[in-house]
């Protein structure tokens, strides 16, 4: 489905309450926020109740899209984002377990997304992250970049720099650990 329809889909959500435009909408996106909201969470019904409020964000906002900020599905799964962060901070516990995965989630799984959506995610994760992740020292930073940006693995991270291998996991797990307690703030 094209950017170009799903934007006409928003409208008609917007203009005339279209209840077709948003089922098609639905149909479009829900299987897409379950895999996104499921490799998350790792719970099937924490998942669903991503995808349900997102859904009902989209009928209720939908009037709030334009086409010239960006696509629909930069749109969508901002509203998506924002509501797993809630999620987040509503399950205090959760928030203290932050882990690689919960950061950098499409790049450190393969996904059968478009590379459009690929794109997409990481430029939209990277904004959200961006502040913490500028505080890093710039050792880690490299590091972590070529990683979980890259999808280099450890050895060749350690070749590419000159570096010995036991430094590159130092840096890693430093990296995480100074992101973890920047969110956990």
């Amino acid at each position: 489905m094209t950017a170009e329809h799903l934007g006409q889909l928003l409208a008609e959500v917007a203009d005339t309450r279209s209840r077709r435009a948003f089922s098609e909408l639905f149909r479009h996106f829900a299987p897409r926020l379950q895999s996104f909201a499921t490799r998350q969470f790792g719970n099937e019904q924490t998942a669903m109740d991503l995808v349900q409020e997102t859904m009902t964000n989209v009928w209720h906002k939908a009037h709030l899209f334009s086409p010239e900020k960006g696509s629909p599905t930069t749109w969508i799964f901002t509203i998506a984002r924002n509501i797993r962060f809630d999620i987040l901070r509503k399950n205090k516990h959760r928030q203290n377990d932050v882990s690689a995965e919960d950061l950098w989630p499409v790049l450190s799984e393969e996904t059968s997304d478009s590379d459009e959506e690929f794109a997409l995610d990481t430029k939209i994760l990277m904004q959200e992250i961006g502040e913490y992740y500028l505080q890093l020292p710039d050792a880690q930073r490299i590091v972590v970049e070529q990683i979980y940006i890259e999808g280099k693995s450890q050895q060749e991270v350690s070749d590419a720099l000159g570096i010995p291998l036991g430094t590159v996991k130092s840096r890693t797990r430093l990296a995480l650990q100074k992101l973890r307690e920047l969110i956990s703030e």
